[in-house]
């Protein structure tokens, strides 16, 4: 029987640079810096849920500032954990809901924040984002078709998926290969918009890889700067 996961006020919290987790995704971690230690320690023997945010890097610069987070961020729980021998671990974590952060609660001996859970919002009629998303498929196939490397075994898996959101959120997290664009999609609760965005972005990659191989005709890879 399933159990109803209660997503608390305040968790703990890992920020990452060059990261931006979304709900429904797993995200492989390694955990090996003491504060991390003693964070997952305690996870594990409470809800088994914390944020993973990532690294603001234009407050880097700010006075006082250490490891700025993005305001929105994804709270995931521990779905597997495996401990080495040196007391480092391996997890896999799912992403739950996006959620944002109102204040820093505690920095020791870990972060932890008080955070709103955020929903998503269809922003439109269901058969449009069902069109969009039928329209981002397409797209990934095309990519593929012009040379960029897809894992089959996650292209086959997104064909699976019905539910617009869901789509987008795992295709931006698996797929997308910009960080500032990845946060900028996981901050947008408007889920035609987060699909137009993403549209946007793999129509110009489209347009390039297309480009790309017209300009290269039929020479290798290591050729075309002769053409």
């Amino acid at each position: 029987m399933e159990m109803e996961i209660v997503v608390p006020d305040e968790v703990p919290v890992m920020t990452l640079p060059n990261t931006a987790f979304f709900p429904q995704a797993l995200l492989p971690l390694h955990i090996f810096e003491p504060r991390y230690q003693r964070m997952l320690s305690k996870v594990l023997a409470t809800n088994r849920l914390f944020a993973v945010a990532g690294l603001d890097s234009r407050k880097l610069d700010e006075e006082g500032s250490f490891e700025p987070p993005h305001r929105v961020v994804t709270v995931g729980i521990v779905r597997a954990c495996q401990q080495t021998e040196n007391g480092t671990s391996n997890l896999l974590v799912q992403g739950l809901c996006r959620a944002e952060i109102l204040g820093i609660v505690a920095e020791h001996p870990y972060r932890v924040i008080s955070i709103r859970a955020l929903a998503s919002n269809p922003g439109d009629d269901p058969e449009d984002n069902r069109r969009l998303r039928g329209e981002l498929s397409r797209l990934l196939a095309l990519k593929g078709e012009f040379g960029a490397v897809l894992p089959s075994e996650l292209t086959d898996f997104l064909r699976t998926i019905d539910d617009p959101a869901t789509f987008v959120d795992l295709a931006v997290f698996s797929l997308c290969e910009s960080p500032a664009l990845k946060q900028t999609l996981l901050e947008t609760l408007d889920v035609r918009t987060r699909l137009e965005l993403f549209n946007r972005q793999l129509r110009r990659e489209v347009g390039a890889l297309r480009l790309r191989q017209k300009l290269q005709g039929d020479l290798s890879d290591n050729q075309i700067s002769d053409n």
